[in-house]
């Protein structure tokens, strides 16, 4: 049963993921295995003060509730209060070091009471000092990972990702982006799974390559300062705009495993400006190249 395999599946790329993260890191991450009162549950894997990773986790959930929240039925109105179940892993990274960029990867299944399902997920990388050589690599991941399933799918959740992931009351790019896609059932729910399983899959190619390349270059205390800086754009952004934070806020999940994705360290300074024409200006207004691959 095509369910059956994507949990199993979902639980396999949590336990890759993280074995692959604590390697790399040097300390081992905390397991927190919780149950919802309203059904189900999930384990949440986390670091705090890592050695390359400030804060980090990766959240497997399996949930069931009793009537569809607001952020899940407002593509589909017609299956507003239907109960339903879900499933996913989802993941943030935020390093120490200001040149290693901040990660984000999200799959997840939605079954609701009348048999309808789809499938969602993306992945997408937020740097604090853009190097075109980890751009085109990441990018170059995103599509190799997409192009065996179909060469049209490549561009187009790029697009979708450079779309969604927006802070639009800043008119600013979260990042650099990758690939998003939501609300997947065609041409089946078969292709939508391989969809999402390549996604998940092409997560440590993407990124562990280049922590590795970053993760001990030398930084002052300003490019931290601007670090944290940049994080309050991320704070905003899942706050404000996030489907997965607000779906797990308003079906009453569970408050620490999804604000576990908040930067442990943050600072807004009002009307700050980086010195025109710095490496800060040009990824803040969006001048760096968009053409990744």
């Amino acid at each position: 049963m095509l369910k059956d395999q994507a949990l199993e599946f979902f639980i396999e790329l949590q336990t890759d993921i993280i074995q692959a993260l604590e390697t790399i890191d040097g300390k081992q991450f905390i397991t927190d295995t919780w149950r919802r009162p309203e059904g189900g549950g999930g384990t949440s894997r986390l670091v705090e003060n890592g050695n390359i990773f400030e804060r980090g986790g990766c959240n497997y959930s399996h949930v069931f509730g009793k009537q569809l929240p607001p952020s899940a039925s407002e593509h589909r109105p017609e299956l507003a209060g239907q109960s339903w179940e879900a499933a996913g892993v989802s993941l943030v990274m935020h390093p120490k070091n200001p040149y290693v960029p901040t990660v984000h990867l999200n799959v997840r299944m939605f079954i609701t009471e009348s048999g309808q399902g789809w499938f969602g997920g993306g992945m997408d990388l937020t740097p604090y000092y853009y190097f075109e050589q980890d751009a085109v690599h990441w990018h170059r991941t995103c599509k190799d990972a997409l192009d065996p399933i179909n060469t049209e799918l490549y561009p187009k959740y790029k697009q979708w990702c450079d779309h969604y992931f927006n802070l639009k009351h800043r008119n600013e790019s979260r990042g650099i982006g990758g690939i998003f896609f939501d609300d997947l059932s065609q041409p089946s729910m078969e292709q939508a799974f391989d969809i999402v399983k390549a996604t998940g899959r092409a997560f440590l190619k993407g990124y562990v390559p280049i922590v590795t390349l970053r993760q001990d270059m030398p930084y002052t205390e300003k490019q931290r300062e601007w670090q944290l800086y940049r994080r309050g754009r991320y704070v905003e952004f899942n706050l404000v705009y996030d489907r997965g934070t607000l779906f797990g806020l308003q079906s009453n999940g569970r408050t620490e495993s999804i604000l576990m994705s908040m930067p442990p360290l943050v600072r807004w300074q009002y009307d700050y400006h980086p010195p025109h024409g710095s490496r800060e200006d040009d990824l803040l207004r969006n001048l760096i190249p968009k053409a990744y691959v």
